[in-house]
């Protein structure tokens, strides 16, 4: 089954899944009351937003330049850096410090990178117990699923589903019993683990820097407690420097959760000096391509490297709120997966997702780094035409309707072959369910004539 067949068979089972919608609609109508209160933080929220744009694009504009004075200061303060051009390299490279190291046990803290590269798939082949430390995510790893959001990876389960998939009593579940429950179960891994393994949310270049922001305190104990901390992130993550994080750190808080700031905010600037107390005697940043590249060489689509992964758009996305997060089928899903994945996989088995989109624009609109995501969209299916990759039936199509639209004699022509056109060619992708509009007997252009005759 090939990735848009298994897409489609998918968003039929999702989008008539009502127990599903309601949960999502539960979900998103507390972020919109919290992002909301959010953004009363801003006096200028055009402002906030500029600010965080420009220092995107910025980055993304001077990417080798800012990547290397990222790598010469970590490294100065003993941090090591490796570049990883793809998934293959940069686990290979782990396998390296897997092979020196020999953990039994590693813990990791929510990451798209390691779920990008398969990371966990990785480290069970190795026999090696992993645990997810985050709590979205230990859902989903006790769930055996892949996360439903960037932000909210178990955003589709309630609490009964929770407690019912953990094991917990069935009776008097809240969401504040249930992390504190999972809490104490993951804690001991922190200190049994002499590896602990995160994301990236920025990596700082002027000081040398890797910021993490959170809410539970699972990174900052898993980056201190194992004795090697090892840091995945995708190589769009630098910014230049560290006032930067003054307007990004907020933006990035009331956008992804509707927090004025996330409870947690580390600055980690390598391993243990001999002064210090706290943090690991080994720190190691793996920056990963994985084809970004590949969006850094599209003049148009490279904007969508300045995303901050606060999942904004996917919350106001009506496709994401129809079929949910793993219909995609994708480590990033709704329109910045859309935009993203079928040019960093440089592969034409993803070009149907920038196809799922209504194109209403409200995720442009919503993006806190202005990112005009509906037009990356047009841009990715015109890009995809261009190189060969539509179907003949589709090409054929296309340009009757051409030929139709240009010719008024054929446009006046009766609305009983009108119809009959657009019934025959538009059955199958209008879709079986929906009401297809009926021509009126005489057109606008008709009219107009009967009533003014030629006169323009």
């Amino acid at each position: 089954m090939s990735q848009q067949e298994r897409f489609f068979e998918e968003s039929e089972k999702k989008a008539f899944d009502k127990a599903m919608r309601q949960k999502i609609e539960t979900s998103l109508s507390n972020y919109q009351k919290n992002h909301a209160l959010g953004l009363t933080q801003f006096e200028n929220l055009a402002l906030a937003k500029e600010r965080a744009s420009y220092s995107r694009w910025r980055a993304i504009e001077s990417l080798d330049k800012f990547l290397l004075e990222f790598e010469n200061n970590f490294a100065r303060r003993g941090g090591k850096v490796i570049w990883a051009p793809d998934a293959e390299s940069a686990l290979q490279e782990l396998e390296n410090i897997i092979s020196a190291l020999k953990p039994d046990e590693v813990v990791m803290s929510k990451s798209m990178a390691t779920e990008e590269i398969g990371l966990a798939a990785f480290l069970e082949k190795k026999n090696i117990v992993i645990t997810e430390t985050d709590l979205g995510e230990y859902i989903q790893q006790q769930a055996k699923e892949k996360p439903f959001h960037p932000v909210v990876p178990a955003m589709h389960q309630s609490v009964d589903d929770i407690a019912a998939l953990l094991h917990m009593d069935a009776e008097n579940n809240t969401a504040e019993k249930i992390a504190a429950e999972t809490g104490e179960k993951i804690r001991p891994h922190f200190t049994a683990s002499s590896l602990g393994i995160t994301g990236a949310n920025f990596l700082v270049a002027d000081i040398g820097a890797v910021s993490i922001t959170e809410n539970e305190g699972n990174a900052r104990m898993g980056t201190s407690w194992p004795d090697v901390h090892v840091v995945i992130a995708g190589i769009e993550k630098v910014i230049p420097a560290v006032g930067d994080l003054e307007v990004l750190l907020p933006i990035l808080a009331t956008y992804g959760t509707g927090q004025r700031i996330t409870a947690y905010n580390s600055l980690l600037l390598g391993p243990r000096m001999s002064d210090e107390t706290d943090g690991p005697k080994e720190m190691i940043v793996i920056l990963l391509d994985n084809g970004r590249s590949n969006l850094l060489e599209k003049q148009e689509q490279r904007q969508a490297l300045k995303c901050i992964r606060c999942g904004a758009c996917l919350n106001v996305c009506p496709i994401f709120k129809t079929i949910g997060g793993q219909a995609y089928g994708t480590t990033y899903n709704g329109p910045i997966g859309a935009v993203i994945t079928p040019i960093q996989v440089n592969s034409k088995d993803y070009k149907h997702l920038s196809h799922a989109s209504t194109l209403c624009g409200a995720c442009t609109d919503v993006c806190p780094v202005q990112i005009p995501l509906h037009m990356n969209l047009l841009a990715n299916r015109r890009d995809f035409n261009e190189e060969g990759m539509a179907k003949g039936q589709e090409k054929m199509m296309w340009y009757a309707w051409k030929k139709g639209v240009l010719d008024r004699k054929k446009m006046n022509r009766g609305a009983g072959m009108k119809n009959f056109f657009l019934k025959t060619i538009f059955k199958k992708p209008w879709g079986e369910r929906r009401t297809f509009p009926e021509f009126a007997p005489k057109s606008f252009n008709e009219l107009w004539r009967e009533k003014h005759g030629d006169r323009k």
